[in-house]
């Protein structure tokens, strides 16, 4: 018995340059299971879009004429939990990326990505998955390394030194059972620390918890 064809992920572009939309919808025509479903260039026509046609993936443009797609996001994502969002930007900015997790994207890549990584990133963020483009997140992960023990934070306190080491090896993009291999732990175990990390933390997902510890560790010597 054949199993049925799933339906294509129907795709919103948000990009204030029309010729930008015009290249990446290009890019996706030749993809069967990706549909350009409508456009949008402003944060309002974004938002509006979103509620007429509710898209499986929004392809977010970081910076529109009218405001942020952080904000458009934000509002896409309270009124529409199962749209995913993917961050677009063209430059690599440790703060837009920790406001863009805490919004609720789902992943965050540049616009120099090349056409064939783009299609994964919104086949992966369709899917569910987190994506953080390793050229946005080296900094972070750096931070987080170097100072991690250096954390002044009420919420960061109330993990255990395990809790900790889970949160870090999150926060470097492994998954669960990435994290128990790496840490001798069964998979259930793991997935119950990180159920308890969210709830100490007061977050309700994984990049969001990887986003609070990234913005409350500090390097020795820093400016903030």
């Amino acid at each position: 018995m054949t199993e049925p064809k799933s339906l294509p992920l129907r795709v919103m572009l948000v990009d204030d340059h029309e010729v930008v939309r015009d290249g990446i919808r290009a890019m996706l025509a030749s993809e069967d299971d990706i549909h350009v479903t409508t456009e949008a260039g402003t944060v309002q026509e974004a938002i509006d879009e979103a509620d007429r046609t509710k898209p499986d993936v929004v392809v977010m443009d970081v910076r529109l004429t009218d405001g942020s797609g952080i904000e458009a996001t934000r509002e896409i994502r309270a009124k529409h939990p199962a749209t995913r969002v993917l961050m677009l930007t063209s430059f690599a900015d440790d703060e837009a990326l920790f406001a863009s997790i805490m919004a609720g994207a789902s992943g965050y890549v540049l616009k120099q990505v090349r056409s064939g990584e783009l299609v994964r990133a919104i086949r992966a963020v369709g899917a569910g998955e987190s994506l953080l483009d390793p050229a946005v997140t080296t900094a972070v992960l750096d931070r987080l390394r170097k100072g991690k023990h250096l954390m002044r934070d009420e919420k960061l306190a109330r993990l255990s030194p395990q809790e900790e080491r889970i949160l870090t090896l999150i926060a470097e993009g492994s998954t669960n059972k990435e994290i128990g291999d790496e840490l001798s732990l069964a998979e259930k175990t793991v997935k119950n620390y990180v159920s308890s990390i969210l709830s100490k933390l007061e977050v309700a997902r994984r990049a969001e918890a990887a986003a609070y510890l990234a913005r409350h560790t500090t390097m020795p010597g820093s400016v903030e």
